[in-house]
């Protein structure tokens, strides 16, 4: 019997161990990322406060075009970057989700400086 990775428990590792070093403040929140096969979704989380301050998605109403390619991620780096600085906040703490910083997590991490975030 040939056995398969649990590739989705390793990312689960991953990214416990990740959130054990990276925290988000009032000052300076945390910008998390998940990617789906088919979808990506970003949010800024204060983790003091146990509070959402801002979200962005590809599964949103007014997103159009496939959610699922390096095109969309960047639009919603650029997206939740708007939405983080109308509420005033300029610097997060990056939170790549146990993923590889590569493709659609690096789209939307550069899509998310080029709208003005710092990180």
């Amino acid at each position: 019997m040939i056995k398969r990775p649990d590739t989705k428990g390793q990312r689960i590792k991953r990214h416990l161990r990740v959130r054990g070093k990276v925290s988000g403040t009032a000052e300076r929140p945390r910008l998390s990322v998940f990617r789906s096969e088919n979808n990506i979704y970003a949010q800024i989380i204060d983790d003091v406060a146990g509070n959402t301050l801002c979200s962005a998605s590809t599964v949103e109403k007014g997103f159009e075009g496939n959610g699922g390619n390096c095109e969309a991620a960047k639009k919603i780096g650029s997206l939740i970057a708007e939405r983080a600085l109308k509420k005033g906040i300029e610097e997060v703490v990056f939170d790549r989700g146990g993923n590889i910083y590569h493709g659609r997590v690096k789209a939307l991490a550069e899509g998310a400086r080029e709208g003005g975030l710092k990180f």
